[in-house]
């Protein structure tokens, strides 16, 4: 009697292991508004961006905010920055995805401000970058369990005091092709995180 008993036991839990096993995990389907991101390489080119983003509920839109130290990093230029970075985006994604707020193709319009002092090359006096920019990016946003990857490409207005590199650790004011415009702003990235 108590081998039957053991063995049904045994057998009830066999049962309800792959029952539960065949459902999906509830950590798969949790939907996470929140994420914190690391601009990936930004340290190579002179600073360290940090984000954080969150979902609106019941719109496909969320809202991102990204702080940069500029010197915190590699010093590319060879002309010691010192300042930061402020940038808000709001973004909008295109397609319905009720199983991820954070996943998916965007459009996000954003404001970016850019304040630095450097080292001319010219003078070796320091000089101060003070630059504001409007973007339109696009960009692609994918979400795995709890890691994200954010890729965008955009560009738009900028205005302010440029800097003798044209880069402004968040855009890039135009300089190629043997012409100059600093009011054209570029920018490209990719950003890593977590969600929560």
């Amino acid at each position: 009697m108590k081998r039957k008993m053991c063995l049904m036991i045994l057998l009830l839990l066999v049962v309800s292991n792959v029952t539960l096993a065949k459902q999906p995990s509830s950590y798969l389907q949790k939907d996470y508004r929140n994420s914190f991101k690391i601009t990936f390489l930004s340290w190579i080119s002179g600073s360290t961006k940090l984000s954080y983003e969150r979902a609106f509920p019941n719109i496909r839109q969320s809202g991102e905010l990204c702080a940069s130290v500029i010197g915190a990093g590699r010093d590319k230029y060879q002309n010691d920055p010192k300042g930061y970075t402020m940038r808000y985006g709001h973004k909008f994604f295109l397609a319905e995805n009720k199983k991820k707020s954070l996943m998916g193709f965007y459009l996000r319009p954003e404001v970016v401000y850019s304040r630095y002092t450097y080292t001319s090359k010219i003078s070796r006096d320091r000089m101060l970058s003070n630059e504001t920019a409007f973007l339109g990016t696009f960009g692609y946003q994918y979400v795995y369990k709890r890691f994200l990857a954010d890729f965008w490409v955009g560009g738009g207005y900028a205005f302010g005091t440029p800097a003798e590199t044209y880069y402004h650790h968040g855009f890039e004011l135009w300089h190629f092709f043997n012409t100059e415009n600093t009011n054209i702003a570029l920018s490209f990235s990719i950003r890593l995180g977590i969600c929560f």
